[in-house]
């Protein structure tokens, strides 16, 4: 129950924007930075909060950093919006706007035009819960989306001597870059979009905003930092269907930091679960013992996996780089499970 002296703004407020909900996310940002919102108040919002952020084109954790960090005014944050991301797309923010008063999903389901998965990948996703979508972006992107992390943390792809530099962009293997046009173009890929649609069997999707990865070899002063083998998302039974994505840009081989995860484990995580001792956490159970396999794939191959699948980066024992960009599709109306397990 909200607290009798806090007045939330109502998300049909708007500012110079135009977009609903921003006023209200802005108000409960600032108020959970405060200490003033009971954990967990507002779970059921968590679908438009970060559709918001989809719309908008910014990353969860860069909009968050800045209102912890600065405490903005909203007219101070709808400024930071255009300066960080630009104007919001007017027809994003229309349909966006329509989702906000309770303007029905316009879904299309089971088309077949310009399928990306064929018979063969559904199958295989049935059984190991991903499957890689080959050539997803050009060999052309990759490259210059890679000289766009290179640039970024001034480091030189072909020096090893520039791969170790500090840099504040940098959350260990994980870039805090969020916009940039080729990345845009990334996450827009029709194949990529498409092949989402085919999984979700919709094509009401958004597309996050998020980061990039930059994965250097490991050497006698730099340890691989993780993240190891983990879930992104509560485990509680049953999990509701969710997906995650991650593009390779440059060509990763098995030992040179791959992604990895446990094939085909959504099937049976839910007898796991039952079978660890009472009072078990899941998260601190030795989750190597189940089989993790790292994905070696080329440039512009992605790779696309159920949530409920434990999965990773891996220590990179090469002699090259790994690099990466992350991507993901859901719907307006995806819903989390509210208990964190």
């Amino acid at each position: 129950m909200l607290p009798a002296d806090l007045n939330i703004t109502p998300s049909t407020e708007t500012g110079k924007l135009n977009v609903m909900h921003l006023k209200r996310y802005w108000n409960k940002s600032i108020l959970k930075r405060e200490g003033k919102l009971p954990p967990g108040l507002f779970h059921d919002e968590w679908a438009i909060d970060t559709t918001l952020l989809k719309v908008l084109g910014l990353g969860l954790e860069q909009t968050m950093m800045f209102v912890y960090h600065e405490s903005p005014s909203f007219e101070q944050f709808e400024t930071w919006i255009t300066a960080v991301s630009g104007n919001p797309d007017a027809g994003k923010i229309e349909q966006f706007n329509r989702l906000v008063i309770g303007g029905k999903n316009v879904k299309a389901e089971n088309q077949t035009e310009n399928d990306v998965l064929t018979a063969d990948d559904l199958a295989f996703w049935k059984e190991n819960g991903y499957v890689i979508i080959r050539e997803a972006i050009s060999k052309a992107d990759s490259e210059a989306a890679v000289s766009v992390i290179c640039q970024h943390l001034d480091i030189d792809r072909s020096d090893s001597s520039t791969w170790y530099k500090v840099h504040p962009s940098k959350q260990g293997i994980m870039i805090q870059l969020f916009q940039h046009p080729l990345l845009d173009k990334n996450r827009n890929s029709p194949k990529i979009r498409r092949a989402y649609e085919q999984l979700w069997n919709r094509t009401d999707l958004w597309v996050n905003t998020d980061r990039v990865g930059f994965n250097p070899p490991e050497n006698k002063h730099y340890q691989f930092p993780g993240p190891r083998l983990h879930w992104d998302s509560s485990i509680k039974q049953p999990m509701p269907f969710g997906t995650q994505g991650i593009l390779y840009l440059a060509d990763t081989a098995a030992n040179q930091g791959a992604f990895t995860l446990v094939p085909g484990f959504q099937r049976v995580i839910g007898d796991w679960l039952n079978r660890l001792p009472e009072g078990a956490d899941p998260r601190k159970q030795d989750l190597y013992a189940l089989g993790p396999v790292p994905i070696a794939a080329n440039a512009g191959d992605f790779i696309l996996w159920h949530h409920a699948l434990p999965h990773g980066s891996s220590a990179n024992t090469s002699a090259l780089p790994r690099f990466v960009q992350y991507i993901n599709y859901e719907p307006f109306d995806y819903k989390e499970t509210a208990e964190w397990v």
